[in-house]
């Protein structure tokens, strides 16, 4: 949608206090979309992008979990008060992991401090999070 068609139906829908209201909201919508847009800026990590990285970091949300690499491949994982052992290493630009028995590798693409895994199969979900110094949870 152009710029002077929003401005047209922004107008047309102002012409009471509900349109006004509905106006109001899909402009703050749509400048917010657009904005994120901009800022999320997100480029994807090679294999040795990806060592520098994580290596001696944790990646977490903050809140629910966090994966804590070793710079020797050990990792541990922190997922809800439950911790798990396992390595990591980086193959063919992915970063894989091995926890309970399960091995798994992801894209790591980034943006800002932003970190996000993905489905190198080309799947639509993404593990967002943020990397970190270690901090001490045991």
């Amino acid at each position: 949608m152009t710029s002077e068609n929003l401005c047209s139906s922004v107008r047309a829908l102002a012409v009471n206090g509900w349109g006004r209201i509905l106006a109001a909201s899909l402009v703050a919508g749509l400048l917010s979309v657009q904005g994120a847009d901009a800022a999320e800026t997100f480029r994807q990590l090679k294999g040795k992008e990806i060592r520098a990285k994580f290596a001696g970091r944790d990646f977490t949300d903050d809140v629910h979990w966090a994966d804590a690499f070793g710079r020797d491949g050990r990792m541990t994982s922190y997922d809800m008060g439950k911790k798990t052992t396992g390595t990591w290493r980086v193959e063919k630009d992915q970063l894989c992991t091995s926890l309970d028995e399960e091995d798994r590798c992801y894209l790591v693409w980034t943006s800002g401090t932003t970190v996000q895994l993905r489905d190198p199969d080309g799947g639509a979900w993404t593990l967002d999070g943020v990397l970190e110094k270690p901090s001490k949870r045991d």
